[in-house]
């Protein structure tokens, strides 16, 4: 698989003055793709080890505004519809078949469902949506599935069903033990792992799970082959995964120790996750969008 082109390389999330939404170029969604930025804190109940977020810079914006939150939804809308929008010097050379406007995606520096204004922000994407007339646009929700259960969560989720909702949940372990030491949480893996069967019950969820180097050492094959498990259990319960994406470190991480894996490791991985989800869509990624 080919190298990511630059303007996946540099994926900053800005665009504009605007405080909360940017633009991406995105393979996975294959195209491009509108970010929602509920952290601009930078605050995360996750602390990842391979985290690629820059928290070394202090945030300047420390909670969302829904009105200006409307107002850059709404007006980065019409930009893509008047073709402006592709216009941004990031995306020269890009194909013309990744200049379309993909989805538009709960992401950015933090746990987008775990932020108070999640439910309140989902209301005005599917808004302004509707109004602009993006009916068919995929609404995506990407998580570490720690907070699916909290009762406003999931009722956000519910509505947004009606709205293109299409999840992509974080699983980055098969062990609690690898767990720990990768997302570096006080939330129990099992809280994760119910949270994930819960939610692939109730709709598609795409798995997204990031491998790399640590201290020098890949995940052992005895960990991805518990990960395959989780996968293989999830399935048994119940859960509908259509989509797993395994992909690893491109930009600087949050630990010096942390290093990307090579394509050959990353498709070690996917081979045991094929397993696990026989007629699963499994992709390997060396970018992060």
């Amino acid at each position: 698989m080919s190298e990511v082109v630059p303007a996946h390389k540099a994926r900053p999330r800005a665009l504009r003055t605007n405080l909360y939404v940017y633009a991406v170029l995105s393979r996975r969604a294959e195209g491009v793709s509108i970010g929602v930025n509920l952290s601009p804190h930078k605050g995360c109940n996750f602390d990842c080890s391979y985290c690629q977020v820059d928290r070394r810079t202090p945030a300047t914006v420390k909670t969302v505004d829904l009105a200006v939150l409307r107002d850059e939804v709404r007006d980065v809308f019409e930009s893509a519809k008047t073709g402006d929008l592709f216009d941004d010097p990031r995306f020269a050379g890009t194909p013309k078949a990744m200049l379309v406007l993909a989805d538009v995606a709960f992401a950015g520096d933090g746990e987008p469902t775990n932020e108070p204004w999640f439910a309140d922000a989902a209301h005005v994407v599917a808004e302004e949506r509707a109004r602009a007339g993006f009916t068919k646009l995929p609404v995506r929700v990407i998580t570490n599935a720690t907070v699916l259960e909290v009762p406003k969560v999931a009722e956000t989720l519910r509505f947004l069903d009606a709205h293109g909702l299409d999840v992509w949940a974080k699983l980055d372990a098969g062990t609690e033990a690898y767990y720990l030491f990768v997302d570096r949480t006080r939330i129990p893996f099992q809280r994760v792992l119910d949270n994930l069967l819960a939610c692939a019950r109730a709709r598609p969820t795409t798995i997204q799970s990031l491998f790399a180097r640590h201290h020098g050492d890949p995940p052992s094959d005895a960990e991805i082959a518990a990960w395959a498990g989780r996968l293989r259990d999830l399935r048994a319960g119940g859960a509908n995964i259509p989509w797993v994406q395994v992909h690893t470190v491109s930009r600087p991480p949050a630990e010096s120790w942390v290093q990307p894996l090579t394509m050959a490791e990353l498709e070690k991985i996917a081979a045991a996750a094929r397993g696990a989800l026989p007629g699963a869509r499994v992709v390997c990624y060396r970018g992060s969008v």
